[in-house]
């Protein structure tokens, strides 16, 4: 089973630009669908963006589009979530992980450990 790793989070501030980045420690198949969700303090998870492996066709909550943008690696076997003009609220463990074909869905015990993603104002 191909297991997901998170890794880019940190401390910016409000306008600045960071890239999470999303490993996979085997090559997925084409048909996989993989996205991120994130978690804000006190709030229930809620879904990003996801990306068709295959095709690279990509798919974005309405409240990030525009503003994040998900893409994928085949080669490095790597996606990634690049976030320009941070805010505060953006604050939020950001999650990888495998969906379901509903493209926002996330697959029963793919969650990982998250990334932890702070934006000061």
């Amino acid at each position: 089973q191909v297991q997901l790793v998170e890794s880019g989070g940190g401390l910016v501030q409000a306008g600045d630009s960071l890239t999470l980045s999303c490993a996979a420690s085997g090559r997925p198949v084409s048909s996989a669908v993989m996205g991120w969700h994130r978690q804000a303090p006190g709030k229930d998870r809620e879904f990003v963006a996801s990306i068709r492996w295959g095709r690279g066709s990509s798919y974005y909550a309405d409240s990030f589009r525009g503003r994040f943008t998900v893409s994928r690696s085949t080669a490095e076997r790597t996606m990634y979530l690049q976030m320009n003009s941070l805010k505060p609220e953006d604050t939020a463990t950001y999650y990888c992980n495998f969906l379901d074909s509903d493209l926002r869905t996330p697959r029963p015990g793919s969650w990982g450990q998250g990334t932890q993603v702070t934006v000061s104002s």
